[in-house]
């Protein structure tokens, strides 16, 4: 792990942003260009003391994960993640199957949307990255989980939609899944995630037998809010070809009472999302 060099690389790489490339307010005045230390820390999902050991050449080494996790907060390109990657002597990600990186370009679509909850995931359903709005909604604060296992092993994750529309998210997390096994069953992320639901999932055991097959498309989905009650929201997936990956966005018809409810999920939703101001 070359340290000098990566508390260089990571100090320029939080230089060259400014907060609206992450889609985050300027706030009170800087004393020096760039984001604070505290943003990056908040982005990527770690604690500000540790980010900043890092950026002091004093750090413990990072977790693979951890480096994902760094590399989408600073928006850096496939090249400068891999750079990441060998500064602390790892080798980056070769999978074969879908990308865990986010394309920069994926992420500034992504951090524009501040008035609809969005989020990008791989076709099978991990969660790469989502906005504070798509966190309000989904009461989870940070990327890295799994939808499909989540709302089959979950009852918080089923909660979060009205009872009569549960069979139907179920059977169509099922008919993706059984799309994107059978379209690269030389992955083994996906193949492993079927395993692991159908020993412990009767469920999707069942839906799996039925072998039902459907593509994610777009959809209206209706979301049951415990603050702010039932969101009836459109619901678009756009895709990045090549990387496997989806763009979901949701969002409510103006003039609706949905429309309303969204408006207001952005005020008292994101209070709890954010974090502690401070300077560096």
């Amino acid at each position: 792990m070359n340290r000098a060099e990566l508390a260089d690389f990571l100090r320029r790489g939080r230089a060259r942003l400014e907060p609206s490339d992450v889609g985050l307010t300027a706030g009170s005045r800087r004393r020096t260009p760039g984001l604070r230390r505290e943003e990056v820390a908040a982005l990527a999902g770690m604690s500000v003391d540790y980010y900043t050991r890092l950026e002091q050449s004093r750090g413990p080494r990072p977790s693979r994960q951890m480096l994902g996790a760094l590399a989408r907060a600073l928006r850096l390109t496939g090249d400068e993640r891999d750079h990441l990657f060998h500064l602390v002597g790892e080798e980056p990600p070769r999978a074969a199957g879908a990308s865990s990186h986010v394309r920069p370009g994926l992420l500034l679509i992504l951090d524009r949307l501040h008035d609809a909850p969005a989020q990008v995931m791989t076709d099978y359903g991990e969660v790469l990255a989502q906005n504070a709005l798509a966190s309000a909604l989904t009461g989870e604060a940070e990327p890295g989980r799994n939808v499909v296992r989540r709302f089959f092993t979950d009852p918080r994750a089923r909660a979060l939609f009205p009872p009569e529309d549960r069979p139907q998210h179920a059977r169509s997390h099922v008919a993706n899944l059984r799309a994107v096994t059978a379209a690269r069953p030389a992955d083994p992320a996906p193949a492993a995630l079927v395993a692991e639901l159908r020993s412990t999932s009767e469920e999707f055991a069942d839906l799996w037998e039925s072998h039902e097959v459907a593509v994610r498309r777009s959809a209206t989905k209706r979301f049951l809010h415990p603050t702010v009650g039932l969101l009836e929201l459109d619901c678009e997936f756009l895709l990045s070809s090549g990387d496997h990956q989806l763009l979901i966005v949701h969002t409510a018809r103006p003039g609706t009472e949905s429309y309303e409810r969204l408006q207001l999920l952005r005020v008292v939703g994101l209070q709890n999302l954010a974090p502690a101001s401070g300077r560096r």
